[in-house]
């Protein structure tokens, strides 16, 4: 594939990446526009809608500015102040590393590879510039720093893992990490790869029975999440659309349960509190999802916490044998603390990422205290992997046997 061939077809898979991402909203906001009002608006206003949908999906801050009349029927009196919407959805940006991966690969083929590289990332950076200019409006306009940078960042991650991954299996290429970790002691890099595979499986372990718990919550609250849904007298199109809006948040809501499981809880507005002990929040966006909510005091919520200690002995209780047979006991302490440190790390940069401002007065504060969750998650998988690691699968078997 000559250089032009290789230009345009980088620059193309940058384009479909961004065109998929904002045909999601865009695509129901439009039949909206086309079949209930009947093409009686500006099909400008629904563009700008599924534009900041899109951005806000990548962390781009939103100055929202309602005339006090539109607020006031918004049921939101306080919009009529200028306020900022900074939660991001980030289903957008799963789908945005996801397709970026496919596309960093499919890049990673062509002859010129560093050129399409290039040509990819600086097209989707003028596509998102593009997006975030077009979307500027007195009532709603995004930043157009963070909508260039935010976006293409995600993009560039997802490139970057996808390119390099198809090169390491083409070309035998080391990793820089790998590289320094080869420069290190056995010991020290017995520490430190026993540590990081421990706290990644650990924070994945969480996220994962996280979401086992979201989709029970959402099972057992059915009948309460429709009765919502009748009550908000949306039609086929407006169900449609706030459905396909909950599920670009459902990422944000594992990660909110996962800080449940962990012990800290979660927000929904400035003084209120989700925690395994108690539920406690005000008023509340009639929004669907939240119907799944735990009420109240439950009576064995504590029993939630039971989860990452569990997936962290779990964890230690497989890499105890290999650790125990490299490592002197002293040094499986370090070895627990990482583990810790890096789940810790991981789930407390995710409750970071979920959280922020969802709406003006006390829907500034939503989501998790990511400083919280991380301290709280460090030492519960710092104590229960040291338990596993001198522990093993093995022992806990012939001992259940005796």
């Amino acid at each position: 594939m000559n250089r032009t061939l290789t230009l345009l077809f980088a620059a193309f898979e940058a384009v479909l990446v961004a065109a998929i991402g904002i045909a999601i909203p865009l695509l129901p906001l439009t039949l909206l526009w086309g079949l209930q009002y009947g093409l009686a608006l500006d099909w400008a206003v629904f563009w700008r809608a599924a534009a900041d949908t899109w951005l806000l999906g990548h962390g781009v801050d939103i100055t929202i500015a309602l005339d006090p009349t539109t607020a006031g029927q918004l049921g939101f009196p306080a919009a009529g102040t200028p306020f900022e919407l900074t939660i991001a959805a980030l289903g957008f940006a799963l789908l945005t590393a996801l397709l970026g991966i496919r596309a960093g690969r499919r890049v990673a083929e062509v002859r010129y590879r560093l050129l399409g590289l290039i040509v990819s990332l600086t097209t989707f950076g003028l596509v998102s510039f593009g997006v975030a200019f077009s979307a500027l409006h007195e009532f709603a306009r995004p930043s157009l720093v963070q909508g260039t940078v935010l976006p293409t960042a995600v993009f560039a991650v997802g490139v970057l893992i996808g390119f390099r991954s198809t090169r390491a299996l083409r070309d035998d290429a080391r990793a820089p990490v790998r590289d320094w970790l080869g420069d290190r002691t056995i010991t020290t890099r017995a520490v430190l790869t026993t540590a990081l595979r421990g706290g990644v499986a650990a924070a994945a372990g969480v996220l994962l029975l996280a979401s086992v718990v979201t989709a029970g919550a959402i099972a057992l609250a059915y009948a309460r999440i429709i009765s919502l849904y009748e009550s908000l007298h949306t039609e086929v199109l407006g169900g449609i659309a706030l459905t396909l809006g909950e599920l670009a948040f459902l990422p944000n809501v594992v990660v909110w349960t996962a800080s449940w499981l962990v012990g800290p809880g979660f927000a929904l507005g400035t003084g209120s509190a989700v925690s395994p002990l108690a539920t406690q929040v005000g008023p509340i966006p009639g929004i669907p999802l939240l119907g799944a909510l735990p009420q109240g005091h439950l009576a064995f919520g504590f029993v939630g916490l039971v989860v990452p200690v569990a997936v962290a002995f779990l964890v230690g209780a497989v890499l105890g044998p290999r650790a125990r047979r490299d490592l002197e006991r002293r040094e499986l302490i370090l070895v627990a603390v990482g583990i810790g440190v890096v789940g810790g790390v991981i789930l407390g940069l995710l409750a970071w990422l979920s959280g922020g401002s969802a709406g003006p007065g006390r829907l500034v504060d939503v989501g998790p205290n990511p400083w919280w969750v991380g301290v709280w998650a460090v030492v519960e998988l710092s104590a229960a992997s040291l338990i596993g690691l001198l522990s093993s699968l093995r022992g806990i078997a012939s001992r259940t046997r005796r």
